[in-house]
């Protein structure tokens, strides 16, 4: 059932992706791919609860290519939170960092969304011409940059919730003790802050600040990104190359 949830979500996709599709036509099927990638989050939390064995918490380290670094760290920080996981950023000798802790299934959620919103965003930055007055190119970008991120992370939540606040549990799905969705995503965040804190019992926020005037442009862009994740495996990650 969860695969066929992903498949859809891929096809939908790929339809949206496709020259012929007028916006209006990619809007709807990006809005319902998003929808069912939401759905497939909770169905694998709700499996998770009755049969533990299927959906288990995990981590995965990320490191980030130059340029941009900070703002790629940022763009999964961002999307994986959303996705109900937690993240610790570091610098080490070879560049930031990225602890991503959450259970498998979000992890894996978070990362086609990531691969997917780093293409577009680089793809939409490309098109943009950076003002003449003011900022630096480079800082009038990072801020774009940022505001992307913004945007289409509020999408992304938007969707999550909409997807707890509709779920019952299916005969197939249904947790032990008969929990709600949201009790059941409780838990999971409480397993994860648990396993976050055992392996970083001492962490310090971090708040990401810019200087640039792309922000509100960057946001904008972002509001039209796909935000489903279709075709993505095979797609290189450093893709801001500029």
């Amino acid at each position: 059932m969860q695969t066929d949830l992903l498949d859809r979500v891929r096809k939908l996709l790929a339809k949206a992706e496709d020259e012929g599709c007028t916006p209006e036509e990619a809007e709807a099927l990006t809005a319902k791919a998003a929808e069912l990638m939401a759905r497939y989050g909770i169905d694998r939390a709700l499996l998770g609860a009755a049969r533990p064995e299927t959906d288990r918490p995990a981590d995965r380290k990320f490191g980030f290519d130059r340029p941009w670094a900070d703002v790629k760290a940022h763009l999964l920080a961002a999307v994986a939170t959303a996705l109900r996981c937690q993240c610790v950023q570091t610098q080490t000798a070879q560049g930031t960092r990225l602890h991503v802790f959450g259970y498998a299934s979000d992890l894996e959620r978070a990362e086609i969304l990531y691969t997917s919103l780093l293409v577009q965003m680089a793809r939409a930055l490309a098109r943009e011409p950076v003002p003449a007055a003011g900022n630096s190119a480079k800082a009038w970008r990072r801020s774009w940059m940022l505001g992307y991120c913004s945007a289409v992370v509020a999408r992304i939540r938007a969707a999550e919730e909409a997807a707890v606040a509709s779920a019952t549990p299916g005969a197939e799905a249904a947790p032990a003790g008969g929990q709600s969705a949201a009790l059941v995503l409780a838990d999971r965040s409480l397993t994860v802050r648990l396993q976050v804190t055992a392996s970083y019992p001492r962490l310090k926020k971090k708040r990401v600040t810019y200087s640039g005037g792309g922000y509100g442009a960057g946001y904008r862009e972002g509001q039209k990104a796909d935000i489903g994740g279709a075709k993505l495996r095979s797609r290189p990650t450093g893709v801001l190359g500029h």
